[in-house]
């Protein structure tokens, strides 16, 4: 068990980037990517000795991650009342120092599902990856992104008319 427990550590320390800017994209506030991560790292835990090297380690840190993360905020959007467009709107007026910054903003308002697909595209994986990790056919992921790009830059430049 001390092994198991030194290999799993490892693998966390490794990837640790991948948790931290997942839960960066789906979380605003320090303390509930804080709660989200020790979430994952423990869903990682309960699932690591499954792990069957079918797909790589970032893969499978990647799919047991969005699924707690989905998870979660399904049990959230029971008990909250989400956000109105114009709500949304209203909070990515606030002022970036970067395009990217700007991105990541916009990105935040998408639907969760919308969120992991570009966050899978944006750290390069195949349309057929996303698929897989996401329960969705390659057709469909290239379709579903064809979308999202498009909501993006409405999102995006109604932000930067907002900014003049």
């Amino acid at each position: 068990m001390d092994r198991d427990k030194t290999v799993f550590l490892e693998v966390i320390k490794t990837h640790q980037g991948i948790i931290n800017s997942l839960c960066h994209v789906y979380y605003r506030l320090e303390e509930d990517r804080r709660d989200t991560r020790q979430d994952i790292i423990l869903q990682l835990w309960r699932s690591f000795p499954t792990f069957r090297n079918e797909c790589s380690v970032s893969t499978w840190i990647y799919k047991v991650s969005l699924n707690t993360i989905l998870s979660k905020i399904r049990k959230e959007r029971r008990s909250v009342p989400q956000e109105s467009l114009s709500d949304a709107h209203e909070g990515i007026t606030a002022a970036a120092d970067d395009t990217l910054q700007q991105l990541m903003q916009v990105i935040h308002y998408l639907e969760s599902t919308d969120k992991a697909i570009v966050i899978l595209n944006l750290e390069g994986y195949s349309h057929k990856e996303t698929g897989i990790m996401l329960g969705f056919t390659e057709t469909n992921i290239s379709t579903r992104l064809n979308r999202i790009r498009t909501k993006l830059r409405e999102l995006y430049n109604t932000k930067d008319h907002e900014l003049k």
